[in-house]
């Protein structure tokens, strides 16, 4: 989902990649024009999911990504932004949470009230994936293709899982503003996975734990 890069950390263009300084346009498509893309996708799925050395998890295949697309891509509302120079430099696809509250199915403990009263008014949108190229600005390009979708969709909350044995990946959403609310298994299934969200606009901590503040008080839950 991410682009595994040392943050903090920044490195000079490599033949033939587009400078930093170079704005990406961004570009909202529909399913036919996402089936063109399908071989380009496939690679910046490669590219953005380079595992550390070292690192025991083993990120999902490239078919395991056009899989999932295209079983998403069959979802009410699927929607996805691309960001592009003259080559692909990120993307995020996903579509509304459904206001019954479904998707949290498999949720541990109480869904936190905030959330659970956004999703009944049909304000949430899942992430089903958030793809961008390495390079020093890569953590102002997901912010503008995260905030391109909410904002189409006039949500104010994204929500999004990922397997709790991504620490690379968990560890970057968290430092693009994403927060960690607890863990969901769903029935049947064989990965538990972590919750997280991102508020629209303002992503400050202190806002998003206000936000997700359990019943009785308590906090969200933690890694």
């Amino acid at each position: 989902m991410t682009a595994e890069t040392e943050r903090g950390q920044s490195r000079q263009p490599e033949d033939g990649e587009p400078s930093a300084m170079v704005p990406a346009r961004l570009r909202r498509l529909n399913r036919w024009l996402v089936e063109d893309l399908r071989d380009d996708l496939a690679d910046l799925y490669a590219e953005s999911r380079t595992t550390a050395p070292g690192d025991a998890y083993r990120s999902p295949s490239r078919q395991n990504l056009l899989n999932r697309l295209t079983a998403d891509m069959r979802r009410p509302g699927f929607a996805m932004v691309i960001a592009e120079t003259d080559s692909l430099m990120g993307c995020a696809f996903g579509f509304p949470v459904r206001g019954d509250g479904s998707w949290w199915l498999g949720f541990d403990g109480a869904l936190p009230r905030g959330i659970e009263q956004l999703t009944v008014s049909g304000n949430v949108f899942a992430f089903a994936d958030i793809l961008i190229r390495p390079h020093p600005q890569d953590r102002e390009l997901a912010r503008r293709v995260q905030e391109r979708l909410l904002t189409d969709h006039q949500a104010t909350l994204g929500a999004t899982l990922v397997d709790r044995a991504d620490h690379p990946t968990l560890a970057v959403l968290r430092s693009w503003g994403w927060l960690d609310i607890g863990e969901l298994r769903r029935p049947l299934g064989a990965t538990t996975f972590r919750a997280l969200v991102l508020t629209l606009g303002e992503r400050t901590t202190a806002r998003l734990e206000g936000l997700v503040t359990m019943p009785g008080g308590g906090g969200p839950g933690g890694a």
